[in-house]
């Protein structure tokens, strides 16, 4: 396929993507999906290989073609078909974030699979919002194979009552699902006015030339065994050799620490998402990520590790901080390879705060936040501050809309200022927010970077490690990185956040 025509598809297949992503943004009822966009769309090839992605979240969309992997094995896609799921040993990342697939025919014959995945705030288990203290995954909420939930076109009206049936908020999880399948129909729709002889061929190609432009970035790093480890707040370690030959690579992760019993282990799927995120960040801007970018990387996992867990482990916290964790390694690794283009530290986790309860009129509510911090110092430049980094690309939920929504007040929400790492470039500032319940309910915390700092390169500081703190009218209290707590209405619950590190000493000319 000539330069230009590959140009002209690989724009119109990554549009139809982001207008997928548009279109479940627009019909979702959940803050969390509307306000945060805490959503992934992407299309595969037949194969169920990716093809195309949309701008959205590294993690979801790293580890989803092992969901369709999984689905199209479990279940065939006929005609009008979807297929749901969530197991994070079939392919997934965490219970919350359900993910649906259908398959695009054209005369008969499958020409294309659309796909996207969507946080849902709520999918059962132990704490509203499905995520904190489980020791296995069983207590995290409702685990779901591949299956089909719309037959020939024709939703499956017992799967949709089942599903309904094991969330704390029944209605919000209906108008959410049915916002990702409406997505599904105008990526369909969109396939179709696309589909033709050279639909497959562009697939293919775009695949090859992504595949092509790693390689050679690749080949650009000079060879070498690159080692680098941390820790997470309990000590658990993870570390990596980073073996790099010619145009291919090896992320070994097997010497990580056991998987624990408490929720930040990662599935395999998770892993690989996070690793092969690391190098995506090393190609040029103008290249599509799909498919082509896991074929030069080869990630090695221990099963049974924090970083290939297996069944019945909790999962929730390996998804959204474990994955950040990774990614801090690999990156370091990096900085050793290549010394003037890897950032610092950044503030490696995602602040997951979760409030649910009933509010005042009776009705149930599940807040969901993932909670910005400081972006690493770069080489040239400081890093930014209340910005979400490497695995999360959400947004913020505006204060506004939290307000609006449920029985909580944002009373305070600011920069950190100066718990950036200093250096001859800053690391970024973290945030405070600050909620304050209107009702009693349940809040959880699943945070990290409360005991260990986020590093600094090049001899420069490390950022300010984040606190969790509860404030009652009786006094302060701290909460630990991972917490669970019954609170009062009148309670204000103070979230902040790490800074990222600094990059180079300040002496440095």
């Amino acid at each position: 396929m000539n330069p230009v025509s590959l140009e002209v598809h690989r724009h119109r297949l990554v549009a139809l993507c982001e207008e997928m992503g548009a279109t479940l943004c627009r019909c979702a009822y959940s803050p969390n999906i509307k306000e945060r966009r805490d959503y992934s769309c992407a299309l595969f090839d037949p194969a169920g290989r990716m093809a195309a992605q949309a701008a959205h979240i590294p993690v979801h969309l790293g580890a989803m073609p092992l969901s369709v992997a999984s689905a199209l094995a479990a279940q065939p896609l006929g005609p009008g078909d979807v297929v749901l799921l969530n197991d994070p040993y079939a392919g997934g990342s965490h219970l919350p974030d359900w993910t649906v697939l259908s398959g695009v025919f054209r005369d008969g014959e499958c020409v294309a699979v659309v796909a996207n995945r969507a946080h849902h705030a709520d999918v059962g288990g132990l704490r509203p919002g499905s995520m904190g203290e489980a020791t296995e995954i069983h207590q995290e909420g409702l685990r779901i194979p591949p299956v089909r939930l719309v037959r020939g076109g024709r939703l499956d009206a017992d799967v949709e009552a089942l599903l309904l049936a094991n969330t704390r908020t029944p209605e919000e999880r209906r108008g959410d699902l049915a916002a990702q399948l409406a997505a599904l129909r105008v990526g369909e729709a969109r396939v179709l006015q696309l589909a033709g002889d050279e639909l497959g061929e562009a697939m293919a190609a775009l695949q090859d030339y992504t595949e092509r432009v790693l390689r050679a970035t690749l080949r650009a790093i000079p060879d070498g065994t690159y080692a680098f480890d941390d820790a997470m707040d309990d000590g658990t370690r993870i570390a990596v050799r980073l073996s790099l030959a010619g145009d291919s690579a090896e992320v070994d992760l097997r010497d990580s620490g056991p998987q624990q019993p408490g929720p930040n282990n990662a599935v395999r799927a998770v892993t690989i998402s996070a690793a092969t995120y690391c190098f995506a960040c090393l190609l040029p801007r103008d290249v599509p990520l799909n498919d082509g970018c896991f074929r030069p990387l080869a990630v090695l996992t221990r099963p049974g590790s924090l970083v290939d867990a297996l069944p019945p482990a909790a999962v929730a916290g390996g998804n959204v901080e474990t994955s950040q964790r990774i990614v801090d390694v690999v990156l370091g690794a990096l900085a050793q390879a290549l010394p003037e283009r890897i950032p610092a530290a950044s503030q490696g986790t995602m602040n997951n705060l979760l409030m649910g309860g009933v509010g005042r009129e009776g009705t149930p509510f599940t807040y969901y936040e993932t909670i910005a911090g400081g972006m690493g110092a770069r080489p040239g430049a400081d890093g930014l501050s209340g910005v979400h980094v490497h695995m999360t690309n959400t947004l913020n939920t505006p204060a506004e809309a939290v307000e609006y929504a449920y029985p909580l007040r944002v009373e305070r929400y600011e920069l950190r200022e100066g718990t950036g790492g200093a250096g001859r470039y800053r690391g970024g500032d973290g945030i405070r927010r600050d909620v304050r319940a209107l009702c009693d309910c349940e809040a959880t915390l699943l945070t990290e970077r409360r005991v260990g700092e986020p590093y600094g390169l090049r001899g420069a500081a490390a950022g300010r490690r984040g606190r969790n703190v509860l404030l009652p009218p009786e006094g302060e209290r701290e909460l630990g990185g991972q917490a669970a707590v019954s609170l009062r209405a009148g309670d204000v619950l103070s979230v902040r956040t790490p800074g990222g590190g600094g990059w180079g000493r300040a002496t440095e000319e």
